[in-house]
């Protein structure tokens, strides 16, 4: 109906107009595009590295539902696609569970496991198998030497024959260097070739684009593809860096890729965006075995908008990559959690003292490395460093693989020496921390002891490991590879928490009758668990440098399932936010944000200055007037004129120059598509047509071309604020409204723009920072 009416409109229009006109046209009637009822395509959508208008998006998806829901009742048919369209959310998350848990993460930690022991040896009955699996089915494993069997052989008994002596060290030596510089080489390479995106930990880029900006291809199955094989690399390289972080943006992939399976998410980037926060959710529980603290990492960390129905869909989403993850047994030990930890003695209130120290050192040791890194990698984006990626990552790989070797604990993984630092010592343990002079004990737990030659050894090889740690992971994270903070963090503090906890143990051994030991630690009795002190330790270092709190406990108490050790964690994870936080408010993740200029708009962070919007908009005095489009007084050549002669995303519409009295918004996207469509498909539009953005188009002459109607692509409620409204409530609303620009006006009369970059801008300015450092719009 409303088409018909439509066309009567257009023929009587055109038999109104002059016979010489109509015979050069043909006779037939003009079309006249309406973008309101007829959208094109293009119309909606973001260029690169541009900020989406949440406003909108939301809006655009509440239209669409409630289109729906109104056909729901007509048909049986149109019900089914209701049914169909509402359950697409949860099938989507289905779907990013069981492809992060199942074919990527569980293969990750196969994969790494295994090259991580081939730079040690090589299984004889299967290439394939790692050092774990291969020695499995072996009848001549003994019990004192449980880590070697005849089916597994370094590469001095491969090569030379023989495994001891200084030449079978030797060799064993230069292959694991060997194989470290290539495992560098190959994943440098493999994202320097295919996907520049897959380097990095991706939680900062994760963090902006969640918070609505677009940067295209960091998403997609390339990065995906590149990002998977060279994780597993690079880990395996020995490198001081984790797979944990690179598994959310492996996770983060995987949903974004899904979506464009679905409509719904497909065509509107806020709603992906909810699938992405779930997505980050997963990663995290697959990489940690942390399902419920992964929800919270997502929740407290990562996400920019997290409504309720996203909470339930990370935790569907969660546990399913959970379930599929357990199903895999990727860590052979038929658990979920990665580092299992059964203590057999309490903790006791006294031991809250060494548990707060150990969060102090988390929160000097995370504000030292955040500004040791972030002058590192700005040292790499400045000078000719940066311009030898290659060069740079074999030489960090060759140096780690030099010192690590000779020291035991800086030869295993990261995830390998986290899990012996937090081993709690029994009868039947082989460890180095554990082989003391008096082995005395009740069952399988044994008492405080003397330390020994033994434990002396390895306290010096963790003291030296410490430092290294400290040192190599400065200048590990930010490579051109993908690198993870979460394990190479927890092990600089599991390992001051173990040579702390080692201390507090022989304190309580040859002081039992102190005030402080009195009563609850009798000679003989097992008073002290070192294993805590390390994973406490853990939860400090890793607080102090991502400043996580709720996250971090959960998450710490899911990976080693010692609830009931929960006040420590707490207790020494707020402890580090509270020190790291007297140094900088902001983790590595915003750090690094801010260092790559992105347009992130951080929500922890206070806006204290009493600015007013008039301060920030832009023009400023003495600047050029605003680019602005009248409603209906200018031709298709005028406004292309102004699109060509500025480099703004978007343009206000005023209904005349003179009154400046705000009509609406267009994005300069949207403008080119409509003109450049007009152009093509409406007869008779040339330059001198007139652009129309009101309802009904103004009286023309009769020989005049057909105006270009469109008000559809106009935005007909942009937000606006007064020049004298304060600007902490104006950065209160792009937060919480996800804006990417707000006008402002006097008296109704429009005086200016402000921007998140204006804002961004702005906010560097009062920090005394580079407002130019803010790179994109």
């Amino acid at each position: 109906m409303i088409q018909t009416l439509r066309k009567s409109e257009v023929m009587m229009e055109n038999q109104e107009r002059s016979s010489s006109r109509a015979g050069m046209n043909g006779g037939g009637p003009k079309k006249l595009v309406d973008l309101l009822e007829d959208p094109l395509p293009g119309v909606g959508t973001y260029e690169d590295f541009n900020t989406i208008d949440w406003v909108r998006e939301k809006s655009k998806d509440r239209d669409r539902h409630r289109e729906i829901t109104n056909k729901s009742r007509q048909s049986t048919v149109a019900l089914l696609r209701s049914l169909s369209d509402a359950f697409s959310g949860w099938l989507l998350m289905l779907l990013v569970g069981l492809m992060a848990g199942s074919a990527l993460a569980g293969g990750i930690d196969i994969a790494a496991h295994w090259l991580t022991d081939l730079k040690g040896g090589v299984c004889l009955i299967g290439f394939w198998f790692n050092h774990e699996h291969c020695c499995w089915t072996s009848n001549e494993t003994t019990f004192q030497e449980r880590d070697r069997c005849p089916q597994w052989q370094s590469w001095a008994e491969l090569i030379v024959g023989n495994s001891e002596g200084a030449f079978a060290y030797i060799v064993n030596y230069l292959m694991y260097i060997f194989w470290a510089l290539l495992f560098a080489f190959l994943a440098v390479i493999l994202v320097r070739a295919f996907a520049p995106y897959a380097c990095g930990s991706g939680i900062p880029e994760i963090k902006t684009i969640l918070s609505g900006f677009i940067i295209r291809g960091y998403l997609g199955k390339w990065t995906l593809i590149t990002k998977t094989i060279t994780l597993v690399l690079a880990v395996s390289s020995g490198l001081s860096l984790g797979k944990e972080g690179p598994l959310v943006h492996v996770a983060c992939c995987c949903a974004n890729i899904l979506c464009h399976l679905f409509t719904k998410y497909r065509k509107n980037e806020a709603k992906r965006r909810e699938v992405l926060s779930a997505a980050a959710a997963v990663g995290v529980s697959v990489a940690f075995g942390a399902p419920i603290g992964g929800v919270l990492f997502s929740l407290e960390e990562v996400s920019y908008y997290f409504p309720l129905k996203t909470l339930w869909r990370s935790f569907f989403a969660a546990l399913v990559a959970a379930f599929t993850l357990r199903s895999i047994n990727p860590f052979g030990n038929s658990r979920l959690v990665l580092f299992y930890v059964e203590f057999h003695a309490p903790w006791h209130l006294i031991e809250l003292a060494p548990f707060i120290l150990l969060g102090i050192f988390g929160g000097l040791w995370g504000a030292l490395f955040i500004r040791a890194n972030i002058a590192w990698c700005r040292r790499r984006k400045t000078t000719r460093l940066g311009h030898y990626p290659v060069i740079e990552v074999l030489v960090v790989a060759a140096l780690t693989a030099l010192i690590a070797y000779p020291n035991s604990y800086t030869r295993m993984s990261g995830s390998e020496l986290i899990s012996e630092l937090f081993n709690d010592c029994s009868l039947l343990d082989s460890s180095q921390l554990c082989v003391n002079v008096s082995e005395t004990g009740v069952g399988n737990s044994l008492a405080d002891r003397p330390a020994g030659e033994g434990l002396y050894t390895a306290l010096w090889q963790l003291a030296l490991a410490l430092i290294f740690k400290m040192l190599i992971t400065v200048i590990t994270f930010g490579m051109k590879v993908p690198s993870g903070l979460f394990i190479p963090s927890m092990a600089v503090g599991a390992i001051a928490g173990r040579l702390l906890g080692v201390g507090m143990e022989q304190l309580a051994y040859y002081n039992h009758d102190w005030l402080i030991f009195r009563g609850w630690c009798s000679p003989g009795a097992d008073c002290i668990t070192p294993g805590l002190y390390a994973m406490v330790g853990a939860a400090a270092c890793l607080g102090g440098v991502t400043r996580m709190t709720v996250s971090l406990v959960v998450i710490m108490f899911e990976l080693t399932g010692g609830l009931e050790y929960i006040v420590p964690l707490m207790a020494a994870t707020m402890t580090s936010k509270w020190v790291a936080d007297a140094f900088g408010r902001e983790g590595i993740y915003e750090a690094h944000i801010r260092l790559n200029g992105y347009p992130f708009l951080e929500a922890k962070e206070e806006f204290e200055h009493s600015s007013l919007a008039v301060d920030v908009m832009r023009p400023r005095r003495g600047d050029p007037a605003l680019a602005v489009l009248t409603q209906d007084s200018m031709t298709v050549e005028e406004v292309e004129t102004v699109v060509d002669s500025t480099h703004y995303s978007g343009f206000p519409v005023v209904v005349s120059q003179e009154s400046q009295r705000l009509v609406g918004f267009v994005l300069r996207r949207d403008l080119l598509i409509s003109i450049d469509n007009a152009r093509k498909r409406q007869d008779g539009v040339v330059s001198t047509s007139q652009v129309v953005f009101t309802e009904h188009a103004p009286t023309q002459p009769p020989e005049a071309p057909p105006p270009l109607r469109l008000r559809g692509i106009m935005d007909l409620s942009p937000f606006t604020v007064t020049d004298h409204t304060p600007m902490d409530i104006t950065v209160d609303i792009f937060r919480k409204l996800g804006l990417r620009q707000c006008l402002v006006t006097h008296n109704g009369r429009l005086l200016g723009i402000i921007t998140k970059k204006d804002i961004l801008k702005h906010m560097a300015q009062i920090a005394n920072r580079d407002p130019d450092s803010i790179l994109f719009n």
